[in-house]
């Protein structure tokens, strides 16, 4: 594992750009695994600057990258982080689609994404006519708010993996240049 005193030499505040419990507990955890400091993570709510439903990875990953440069300012923390949750139209079928951004102590940006998920033609069906994804999730489900809870991917993997997961994977690649950095200067 990385050499977290590297990282996190000394007491560290993260600002997440969301309220979104869910994002707010993977920082937490992705952290508290990585730091032998103290860690304080700071929510505050930011605007993306993208509609409230991205679509594609370009909106999406301006999105989390709006979110983690806007926290940091906003809070003056070491760390800023920003998750955006979209959708991706690839060839008619539409998945799930998530970016993270992290901008580091330096002001170094690190971007990441994955977790695409085959949504249900019904759910597809709904997005496409505006509704946001994780209404019509909930509408699927019967439940609400599962947005800030375990997402789409909660519902549709019957809780074998967890949006909180899937965002703990997301910080942790967006993490990487931070987490080795030798791998990622450039050729000279």
């Amino acid at each position: 594992m990385a050499d977290s005193a590297k990282l996190c030499p000394r007491p560290q505040c993260i600002a997440v750009g969301s309220h979104n419990p869910v994002k707010v507990a993977s920082t937490q955890a992705v952290f508290t695994r990585l730091c032998r400091a103290a860690i304080t993570v700071q929510a505050v709510e930011v605007e993306s600057g993208v509609p409230a439903q991205p679509w594609g990875d370009e909106q999406t990953r301006r999105g989390a990258i709006q979110r983690a440069l806007e926290a940091r300012r906003r809070t003056g923390c070491a760390w800023g982080i920003g998750f955006e949750g979209g959708l991706l139209d690839v060839s008619g079928d539409l998945y799930t689609s998530a970016w993270c951004a992290v901008v580091g102590p330096d002001g170094r940006l690190s971007t990441a994404s994955g977790e695409n998920l085959l949504l249900p033609p019904a759910v597809a069906a709904e997005v496409r006519r505006g509704v946001e994804l994780g209404t019509a999730i909930d509408h699927l489900s019967g439940a609400r708010g599962t947005k800030q809870h375990g997402g789409a991917i909660g519902v549709l993997t019957d809780g074998l993996l967890t949006r909180t997961e899937a965002y703990e994977h997301l910080l942790m690649m967006a993490l990487a240049p931070f987490l080795t950095p030798h791998f990622y200067e450039a050729a000279e």
